[in-house]
């Protein structure tokens, strides 16, 4: 069971021997809210693999030319992404072409600008705010040329401003809400936390909001430093920030919370340098995006104990799926992957959070089983 798990991760974790009838730490002062984080963190942990999205659309249109405009490539969700939309491309008969925007507004101004001029089919909007792009945006609207957002505005579904056919993406509010509950559920109540963002990004910069937000719920849980990091700095940044924190907060910080994995894979060396163990505190959860090396480090208990991981390669399937339905004319789908946590516990050695089932369902709905 879920409960059972998280207990076993927690004792595993922190050298605690406690069993599941022991009673365990005090509640730290906030007994309804770490009750509540951890039956969220229980049932999050305990998500179905069954395919839940749908299952009925339009067939496979004619050959297409989808672009997609990378933020950066750097970034192991977006990477994971474009994976996602190249496989699902190759079974539905269409050609994707990748545009990396190297992490930079004129980068990505430049990109998209190179994806209008292939004249596409449709475009993908990919980790970066369209405002940056807006007339980009304008021009590709006029065009009647449908966008697809991965991670481009808050929510999920259609947007009129900026207008998209659709975002895919899980619901900012429950990865945010989800993360922080680990951390508060993990903890029993009591936690020095550092968040890592990049507020130049703002979905971003409002997920780790979020975070902070619910952490609060938590009387016991101090939120002891707040690290406005761009995603295309970490390697650069990032070490260094961490032996600050250490010399900072010593033993005091005993969590921390990236709105990306990816922070933890340059934080793993800082810390291992500094002589703290892979598998004692800081314990370190990503909000975002399992990718496959933060799997390895999670499984390897190497500087990263969980992860509220993205489909990243269903969430591929479907931007494919969108964008067959817009060009029969059809509303989005309107599906929405439900929340995760990936644990060493419960994640049973696995390099990605992909659930079962949609490939199938996807092939069914184009017509495309026996390709």
């Amino acid at each position: 069971m879920a409960a059972a798990a998280l207990l076993a991760f927690a004792a595993a974790t922190t050298g605690c021997g406690q069993d599941s009838t022991s009673p365990g730490p005090p509640k730290a002062g906030c007994p309804a809210a770490l009750a509540r984080a951890e039956g969220n963190v229980e049932q999050a942990m305990n998500t179905t693999t069954a395919w839940d999205g749908p299952t009925s659309g339009p067939k496979a249109a004619s050959r297409k030319t989808i672009a997609f405009v990378a933020q950066t490539m750097i970034n192991p969700g977006v990477a994971g992404v474009a994976r996602g939309v190249r496989e699902a491309a190759k079974v539905i008969g269409w050609d994707v072409k990748v545009i990396d925007g190297q992490g930079t507004p004129a980068g990505i101004q430049a990109a998209f600008s190179q994806a209008i001029n292939l004249k596409p089919a449709g475009i993908v909007i990919s980790a970066f705010d369209p405002a940056v792009t807006s007339q980009q945006v304008a021009q590709a609207n006029a065009r009647n040329i449908p966008l697809v957002g991965w991670h481009a505005v808050r929510s999920p579904g259609p947007s009129k401003h900026p207008r998209l056919f659709t975002n895919v993406t899980t619901r900012v509010e429950d990865v945010a809400k989800t993360s922080a509950d680990w951390i508060i559920a993990h903890s029993q109540g009591k936690a020095g936390v550092v968040i890592f963002t990049d507020a130049s990004v703002p979905f971003a910069r409002d997920k780790s909001e979020l975070i902070r937000r619910e952490l609060t719920t938590c009387s016991g849980v101090s939120l002891l430093s707040y690290e406005n990091i761009p995603i295309t700095d970490t390697t650069s940044r990032v070490p260094q920030a961490v032996s600050s924190l250490l010399a900072r907060f010593r033993n005091r910080w005993t969590y921390s919370v990236a709105i990306n994995d990816l922070y933890f894979a340059d934080a793993a060396p800082a810390l291992q340098a500094a002589g703290k163990q892979g598998d004692g505190p800081p314990f370190n959860i990503g909000a975002g995006d399992g990718d496959p090396s933060a799997f390895q480090r999670i499984n390897h208990r190497h500087y990263q104990a969980a992860t509220v991981p993205e489909p990243l390669i269903e969430q591929g399937w479907q931007i494919i799926d969108e964008f067959n339905r817009s060009f029969s004319a059809r509303p989005a789908s309107g599906y929405v992957a439900p929340v995760h946590i990936s644990t060493a516990v419960n994640s049973k050695g696995a390099t990605s959070w992909d659930p079962t089932g949609y490939r199938e369902a996807y092939r069914k709905i184009w017509g495309r089983q026996h390709d």
